[in-house]
């Protein structure tokens, strides 16, 4: 999804950065951080996450399930005690699964996804709301150069920054954490990740609720030497 929005073939790109289960997706945050240049977040939609099997028909014996990790992980328990022994499939996201498994027909596949893909792909739920836990949240951030006109209420306003510390600032996550205290903004998440480089090093990636100006909070953090790269200012709608 990301990479068809890069490539102009989409107006917007849709991708989730959390799970209230699995925790944060980091093939979004890695990837946003260490490779997309000019993607900035526009609005985070949060939506409650209900997974199905689905397949072609009911009668044939399912050897492989196709899905994203975060909803194979989901619905792990379910599989395990209903499906020893079937075969896992993770793909990029569970829209292709569902797709992937609408095109091969003949074959014993399912997908795990939301009852939408089975609409969208013509395929029968066989096993309906298969996920550990029910009270599952996923967070989708809308990619795009402009705002999404969404007929929402809007919850909150947040801003995500990705920072980098210098290596010679003695107490260098204290201080820059210390930056957003001292400005009154307050941090929602704060989640560390391997740079990539070398063992040990890490980039931040600071969530903070906030609606204003932040311009200083950037001139602030960039006098103590931290690397900030912007991944979005956007409002926060819950389904």
């Amino acid at each position: 999804m990301i990479r068809s929005y890069e490539r102009d073939l989409v107006d917007f790109a849709i991708v989730p950065v959390e799970n209230s289960i699995e925790g944060s997706v980091h093939q979004t945050i890695d990837y946003l951080f260490l490779q997309a240049d000019n993607l900035h977040t526009q609005a985070e939609i949060i939506l409650p996450i209900r997974q199905q099997l689905m397949a072609t028909d009911n009668q044939k014996k399912i050897e492989k399930i196709f899905s994203h990790p975060q909803a194979i992980a989901q619905s792990l328990k379910y599989i395990q005690e209903h499906m020893p022994g079937v075969k896992l499939e993770p793909t990029d996201s569970t829209a292709y699964a569902a797709q992937f498994v609408a095109q091969h027909p003949n074959k014993p596949f399912a997908a795990i996804a939301p009852v939408a893909s089975s609409i969208e792909y013509g395929l029968t739920i066989i096993a309906h709301d298969i996920q550990e836990i029910h009270e599952n949240y996923t967070r989708f951030w809308v990619l795009g150069k402009t705002r999404p006109q969404l007929n929402l209420v809007a919850d909150t306003q947040k801003i995500t920054l990705a920072l980098t510390l210098p290596d010679n600032l003695p107490g260098a996550l204290y201080k820059a954490l210390k930056v957003f205290a001292d400005f009154g903004i307050n941090l929602s998440k704060i989640e560390s990740r391997p740079l990539k480089t070398f063992l040990g090093e890490y980039f931040f990636l600071v969530d903070a609720v906030y609606s204003g100006d932040y311009l200083y909070l950037l001139n602030a953090l960039e006098k103590l030497g931290v690397t900030v790269k912007q991944l979005g200012r956007y409002k926060v709608y819950k389904m």
